[in-house]
């Protein structure tokens, strides 16, 4: 395998003004880093992070540092963070924290009945006026751009009035986490009464629910209608309700999907290639991003973009908590879907032949598993499962 450096394909900014909104989207990870950092820096009121993995590695040193340092000014200072997704952190680390005046408290930390719901989410607010989301975790993979093992992943930085719900959600969540952990109903009650609205920036929020979560119910409802579908997704194993739609905007429109070639869960890239058969028969493009990880959670359904936390897999549509960005506006979904056919010059085209040659009984049987397997486990547990499946196969390597 060749060592080749991370593309990040910012020659452009991408930036929108959307209703009285300032969207700007960060692709390298050091500059992701940097932004955070200086925002961390410029925090006079308040500070709130929710976060799936928090690593005590020099990114999320720098990060506790600059949040430590903005308690001491005076700056009021939370942290939830998933007691699953952060198992391998000590809570020590965050002593200093606590005694310049902030708090970190860890969601599901006990056994109980929602243990195995995780708080996906990933979402920095700054002063209740700036939000930050993603896909990226606080961990120097995720916020960095060298090397072929790091992710490839998207941050948004958004103000405008929009961020006043993010705020009252950061506040229902941090609530139920240290005076209602545990208590599955009332978390699934915070879920289902989000509002979904049609407003052109919307935030949207998914969890543990019978039936899909707003922010997927939300992706529904545009698809039903879409003739244009662009993704570029980290973890794909939906069902077969949200896997007919799709297949339906391929048949009648256009339909493209960037998936991962490169995964520390392996499990997820054979649970994506069970699926590929059936888009492929529907005439739906699919690429595999090979210099690196992709861990992107980006979906442009006509003039729509989903920017945000949630992966399109059954966990992501139904069980964890996650947050979702819904942005309508032709101009910022144009450059989304631009920055999709950019990468194709580094993605493995998959073509129907290409796929039926390496999908083999026992190949399809592993994917198989890996479905069911991706669908009830959390991906800190599914990562260790691999089935055989190495993290490409080697006719993709590069």
């Amino acid at each position: 395998m060749i060592d080749v450096p991370v593309p990040v394909n910012e020659t452009a900014p991408l930036a929108a003004n959307v209703a009285e909104h300032r969207l700007e989207v960060i692709v390298d990870g050091d500059r992701r880093l940097e932004r955070i950092l200086s925002l961390l820096a410029g925090a006079i009121r308040s500070i709130d992070l929710i976060m799936y993995i928090f690593e005590h590695d020099e990114a999320g040193t720098r990060i506790l540092d600059a949040m430590t340092a903005a308690a001491r000014r005076g700056v009021r200072v939370r942290a939830v963070i998933d007691s699953f997704g952060s198992s391998d952190i000590a809570d020590s680390i965050f002593a200093p924290l606590r005694e310049a005046g902030g708090s970190v408290t860890f969601f599901s930390r006990h056994w109980r009945s929602s243990y195995l719901i995780r708080n996906h989410q990933k979402l920095l607010l700054i002063d209740g006026n700036i939000a930050v989301t993603g896909g990226f975790n606080i961990a120097d993979p995720y916020l960095s751009s060298q090397g072929t093992r790091c992710w490839f992943d998207l941050g948004i930085i958004v103000r405008g009035p929009s961020i006043a719900r993010m705020v009252a959600w950061f506040e229902e969540i941090h609530d139920y986490t240290v005076n209602h952990d545990g208590k599955l109903l009332m978390l699934r009650r915070l879920i289902r009464e989000w509002p979904i609205d049609a407003g052109p920036v919307t935030w949207l929020v998914g969890g543990p629910t019978q039936r899909l979560s707003p922010w997927a119910r939300a992706v529904r409802a545009d698809l039903e209608k879409a003739r244009q579908l662009d993704m570029a997704m980290a973890y794909f194993s939906p069902g077969q309700g949200m896997l007919r739609r799709l297949g339906r905007v391929a048949r009648n429109g256009r339909a493209r999907f960037m998936m991962a070639a490169k995964s520390d869960n392996p499990a997820t890239i054979g649970a994506s290639r069970l699926l590929y058969g059936y888009l492929l028969r529907k005439r739906a493009q699919i690429w595999e991003y090979l210099p690196c990880r992709l861990h992107m959670k980006l979906i442009v359904i006509d003039d729509v973009v989903y920017i945000g936390t949630a992966n399109f897999d059954m966990r992501s549509l139904f069980v964890n908590v996650e947050v979702m960005l819904r942005v309508a506006d032709a101009g910022f979904a144009t450059q989304m879907r631009d920055f999709i056919a950019a990468q194709e010059g580094d993605c493995d085209v998959i073509t129907p032949a290409s796929h039926k040659a390496r999908a083999g009984w026992l190949t399809r049987l592993r994917w198989t598993l890996a479905w069911f397997v991706v669908g009830v486990a959390d991906y800190t547990v599914s990562r260790r499962l691999n089935f055989g499946l190495a993290e490409t196969d080697p006719d993709t390597e590069v």
